[in-house]
């Protein structure tokens, strides 16, 4: 987690994100093909922190613990990893339950690593309108607050879908690439003030 860490002690560079918010990176999907048939009860029985109950769901579960992660191991060789808070950690921690798996005896390879989702997350520090934001943004926006208290927002460039909540707060999902995650936020946060819930009382105007 140092990356991070570090990038948030360094000043905003207002000229990349004018509204002075930087979006924080919270979860990082990647896919690897390990290219190789596995024997998830030998893997399960073998790698520390795996469990596997075929009855519930169809791949070995691993953990390890830095970076914080899960991985999803398929019979197929195919591998999901999930958890990292940047592009580098997964990477990181996809070969590290690769490692885990070639010790335990499999040929296995590192292809086609690829990014699958990056999730954001920041706060705006004001309350929104939801209802005014859904009403003039229709076309983009699902509200149902009976289902669920967020607004969904489905931007269609970049293709990233925000959840935005009456207390400022905003998730960012379905990006590939980290740009997209501060490209989609720089491009919501002005309508966001733009729906500003303004306080009613004097004393906080």
């Amino acid at each position: 987690m140092v990356d991070q860490s570090l990038e948030e002690s360094q000043p905003v560079d207002l000229s990349l994100h004018p509204s002075g918010i930087v979006p924080r990176l919270q979860n990082i999907v990647s896919t690897v093909n390990l290219d190789c048939r596995l024997d998830l009860p030998a893997i399960a029985i073998q790698a520390r922190n795996a469990e596997y109950n075929p009855k519930r769901f169809a791949a070995v579960i691993m953990r390890i613990r830095d970076p914080k992660t899960t991985a999803l191991v398929f019979a197929s060789g195919k591998m999901v990893c999930a958890g990292a808070k940047s592009e580098q950690q997964s990477n990181l921690a996809a070969r590290k339950y690769a490692r885990i798996i070639q010790k335990i005896g499999f040929p296995v390879k590192f292809e086609n690593f690829k990014i699958q989702n990056i999730v954001g997350s920041c706060d705006v520090k004001f309350p929104i309108r939801l209802e005014g934001l859904a009403y003039s943004h229709n076309t983009f926006c699902t509200y149902e607050p009976e289902l669920f208290p967020g607004l969904i927002y489905r931007m269609k460039l970049p293709k990233v879908v925000l959840l935005i909540f009456v207390s400022g707060k905003i998730v960012l999902t379905g990006a590939k690439v980290r740009d997209d995650i501060y490209t989609a936020f720089g491009s919501i946060y002005p309508v966001l003030r733009e729906f500003m819930k303004r306080s009613t009382t004097l004393s906080g105007e």
